[in-house]
């Protein structure tokens, strides 16, 4: 919180902590695009360990990481199966057409996640002159739907109807996803080839994502990052304030406990509208007949707030929302149009 305003724009909006800061300061460099940064090699294998993979990659934001997977595992010409609400398809500027030359298969995912019988529909219609699938996208936590996990067992039964056809998982918010299950992150992301998490949202860090997954995928991924203009070089000083934000992954329970209470200071004053009475995790949505009207109100009260669809306000909690932020957004929200 900065100047007395609460930020639930996003979990981006987070800044790093003293000992981030720290850190950076700190950290001890080398030329990357040499390999030779020895706090990016240190980031990316405790991330490869956390989440069960062989290698791991750091990249710049959740979008190059989702872009570099489909340029390293998706075929030109193809399609890919992917969330009709899945940030790879509604939240990253159609990047997958122009950066990896695929067409996108969308599948209902209302609830968060989507069905094996999804996807093989998907796969039959190749039967029929539609494109052959190369690839599977999936999103945990499905920010668009609230941040829902996916259920126990749904990715492994996704990825068996996947074939041979790799799986992505865009865990931008996988650690919250395991905070929330009580399953280590290495459990969530078994059944996928290639899984992202963001450093940068309820962790704290200033800046970064890391893409893992076999050491041969990982290394074609360090090739397709140079020729999106991701090669980085003294970049250890970033990778810093990533360690430190992988030690923070427990605390992310605290940020679901106030989005919890935020719902239910929502559902107060708008009942059903509330998208998500009960989160599984840090995201709150709210549906509103004319949301500017909402989102002025809770300026005036300095809580800041976004939409993500018309008609769709978002609030999300995260490290710089404090008890004292979570009850001047609690009254704003009560007291609102």
């Amino acid at each position: 919180m900065s100047a007395g305003v609460v930020d639930l724009r996003s979990d981006t909006v987070t800044r790093p902590t003293p000992a981030m800061r720290q850190a950076m300061a700190e950290a001890e460099v080398g030329d990357d695009g040499y390999g030779e940064d020895p706090t990016v090699r240190e980031l990316e294998e405790r991330f490869a360990e956390l989440v069960g993979k062989e290698a791991a990659l750091f990249v710049c934001s959740g979008v190059m990481a989702n872009q570099v997977a489909l340029r390293t595992l998706a075929r030109p010409a193809t399609a890919v199966v992917a969330g009709r609400q899945s940030h790879v398809m509604a939240f990253e500027h159609a990047a997958a057409a122009r950066n990896a030359g695929v067409q996108l298969a969308g599948v209902d995912d209302t609830n968060g996640w989507f069905s094996p019988d999804a996807v093989r529909s998907v796969l039959e219609s190749a039967e029929h002159h539609q494109p052959p699938v190369s690839l599977v996208c999936a999103e945990d936590t499905h920010m668009f739907s609230g941040g829902r996990v996916w259920p126990a067992g749904s990715l492994g039964a996704v990825q068996a109807a996947a074939g041979e056809r790799p799986l992505h998982l865009d865990g931008a918010r996988l650690f919250n996803a395991s905070v929330a299950t009580g399953e280590r992150p290495a459990e969530r992301a078994q059944p996928a080839t290639t899984v992202t998490c963001c450093l940068s949202k309820g962790l704290g860090a200033p800046v970064g994502s890391v893409l893992a997954g076999p050491s041969a995928v990982v290394e074609a991924a360090r090739e397709e990052r140079a020729i999106l203009g991701g090669g980085m070089r003294q970049v250890g000083v970033l990778a810093a304030a990533g360690l430190v934000a992988l030690r923070g992954i427990d605390r992310l329970a605290e940020d679901h406990a106030r989005a919890a209470a935020l719902a239910a200071a929502a559902v107060e004053r708008f009942g059903e509208a509330v998208r998500t009475p009960v989160p599984e995790t840090n995201v709150v949505l709210v549906a509103h007949e004319a949301p500017p009207r909402l989102l002025e109100h809770l300026r005036a009260a300095g809580v800041l707030a976004g939409t993500v669809a018309p008609g769709l306000v978002r609030l999300v909690t995260h490290l710089d929302v404090d008890d004292e932020g979570l009850a001047r957004a609690e009254t704003a929200l009560r007291t609102a149009p």
